[in-house]
């Protein structure tokens, strides 16, 4: 089976830990369904040298996955995404998510000097003129 390219934006100016963007990230891409079960994830080399970060941040990110089902290694032929994990754990997998995007989405905007007030004002007016598809309407 081939390895599956994991699709990772890691931001190394958010005060996020990378191991933490990492682990983040790859729940989403369960939650979603762009990694389906039985798909191979790279070698945490492999993606360490992908990502130009140190193994260990990968080995600890493939660790906490691993602690919560996401992910199984085996030794010998590699790692793999776990089955789709029962309900409960899929709708917390989908919330931790949401938090890690909106925590991205505050942290980038108070790096760029909003008050916590400008932010959630300019959040409700995007909620009230959001429509599926349509993520640059509104925006001239």
């Amino acid at each position: 089976m081939p390895t599956k390219k994991l699709m990772l934006q890691i931001d190394f100016r958010s005060g996020l830990p990378i191991y933490t963007q990492i682990v983040n990230q790859v729940q989403a891409q369960v939650a979603g369904g762009s990694l389906q079960p039985g798909d191979q994830l790279p070698t945490v080399r492999a993606l360490a040298e992908e990502l130009r970060v140190n193994f260990n941040t990968v080995a600890r990110a493939y660790r906490i996955l691993d602690e919560a089902r996401i992910i199984s290694t085996q030794q010998g032929r590699g790692t793999f995404i776990t089955e789709v994990p029962p309900p409960k754990v899929r709708e917390r997998l989908r919330r931790k998510s949401l938090e890690a995007l909106t925590e991205r989405y505050i942290s980038e905007a108070i790096r760029l000097e909003f008050s916590k007030e400008e932010i959630s004002e300019m959040f409700g007016e995007q909620m009230k003129i959001w429509k599926p598809g349509a993520m640059t309407e509104g925006s001239d």
